[in-house]
């Protein structure tokens, strides 16, 4: 398909995610201190959700943007996951009284660059020292090409109950051209291990626009996903950003689409998983319709954090592990990246904060009027102010700039409710971004909107 003027100026725009608002970006180092004081003040009856990082993996995908290291003996992992015990203690330390922990995510890198033992180790240190509540959720995520049996038990044995697993496509030339080369057959060992090892949650990652991708293969990958019934879908646009991700060096852009048949295979993806009963879930989210992400988008409660969308209602997360982003009630932290820096503060028992932001009333209107439009498609503007203690106008501008998009038809506009249409979902963030008072930042920061 052809994108119109309107589509296609506003598609190559720099936008934000915003997987929070005010982005990451806007983290100060010198509100680190500050930020190290939130720990304590959890209530009684604050539910806690923690994100743990896994630094490392063991092969590099060319299309990555994560933060994380290559390693090809153990040696180091087993240091860092020593480390992570006491980091886990520290924050226990510090963090004031609480209800337990309700959710638990393992992210990366690849979680199962730790061997099982360790891994069984880490989770089971973090139920006991924070209390893990009956109906917690405990996640992963894990390269199922290099996802071995022993740490498939291990998963099942840790009491896992969602794992995501990083498919991205299952074209062998695509996979060449992206050295992730993981064939069919051996993701469908994976889904049907952790089944069996009594994981009850199943999430896929899918891509378009990384090289040699087609509309064609985009589609075959997403209905091959489908057929394999993951409960969860992720699909993402891929970010080619050398300047920063300097492995990404090895993909030549003259393999990867243009802007036109990105959007093409985004939709390709949408078509196929649409059509085998998946539901649309904000921006790039897919689940059946029985899954409780599903249930949380038609009942208001769907949330957007930094693992993406989630019906997880803690309002506390704590990081754990370098480069790990926490919110409390007060604001954004977020730990040092370098892991030799992170590493060196946890050995001598320090907090290993690198930024905070700290959020004024401000930044928590905006907040909520963003992630409504990210999460439901549709916010009331005004009444939202009124929410948030501002007069029903404070957000007039934001309004005022949505004129042009309405124009173009990606939004509706009803006095103080807005709307973002069907056809427009892969834009949303193109509307959302209206009610953002911290844009622009520089160009190269924030990954284009398609």
């Amino acid at each position: 398909m052809l994108l119109s003027a309107e589509q296609r100026a506003h598609a190559q725009r720099n936008l934000p995610r915003y997987t929070s608002y005010p982005t990451a970006l806007a983290f100060q180092a010198d509100q680190a201190a500050v930020g190290q004081g939130w720990f304590g003040a959890t209530r009684p009856d604050d539910r806690l959700s923690i994100y743990v990082h896994v630094p490392f993996c063991r092969r590099l995908c060319w299309y990555c943007g994560c933060h994380t290291t290559i390693t090809h003996g153990y040696e180091r992992v087993a240091a860092y996951a020593d480390l992570l015990g006491h980091e886990i203690d520290l924050v226990a330390r510090r963090l004031g009284e609480h209800d337990g922990l309700t959710h638990l995510h393992f992210g990366g890198g690849s979680p199962n660059a730790l061997n099982p033992a360790d891994f069984q180790r880490l989770v089971e240190r973090l139920k006991r020292v924070f209390g893990l509540r009956p109906d917690a959720e405990i996640a992963a995520e894990l390269d199922p090409g290099l996802l071995s049996d022993a740490f498939i038990e291990a998963v099942g044995d840790a009491g896992v109950t969602r794992v995501s697993l990083g498919v991205q496509t299952f074209d062998p030339r695509v996979q060449a051209l992206v050295n992730r080369v993981q064939p069919i057959e051996q993701v469908a060992h994976a889904v049907q291990g952790l089944r069996q090892a009594g994981v009850r949650g199943m999430n896929f990652d899918l891509m378009y626009g990384l090289p040699g991708q087609t509309v064609e293969n985009v589609h075959d990958s997403a209905r091959r996903a489908a057929e394999m019934r993951p409960d969860r879908v992720a699909v993402f646009g891929y970010a080619h950003v050398p300047w920063m991700k300097k492995h990404q060096v090895m993909i030549r852009e003259a393999d990867l689409a243009d802007l036109d048949e990105r959007w093409a295979q985004a939709e390709a993806a949408d078509a196929a998983l649409v059509g085998a009963g998946y539901v649309r879930i904000g921006l790039d989210h897919y689940a059946l319709p029985d899954d409780p992400l599903s249930k949380a988008a038609m009942t208001g409660r769907l949330r957007r954090n930094f693992q993406g969308y989630t019906d997880d209602p803690a309002p506390v997360l704590v990081p754990i592990g370098p480069s790990s982003i926490g919110q409390f009630r007060e604001g954004f932290v977020q730990n040092l990246a370098p892991t030799d820096q992170w590493a060196a503060r946890i050995a001598k028992g320090e907090p290993p904060l690198a930024r905070a932001l700290a959020l004024s009333d401000e930044d928590r209107l905006r907040a909520a009027v963003i992630e409504r439009l990210m999460c439901g498609l549709t916010v009331d503007v005004e009444a939202t102010c009124r929410e948030h203690g501002f007069p029903p106008d404070h957000l007039a501008g934001g309004l005022g700039a949505l004129d042009a998009l309405q124009i173009a038809g990606f939004c509706v506009r009803d006095g103080g409710r807005v709307t973002i249409p069907e056809g427009a979902r892969r834009l949303m963030r193109v509307v959302a971004a209206a009610f953002d008072a911290r844009l622009p930042v520089a160009p190269a920061r924030h990954a284009k909107a398609v």
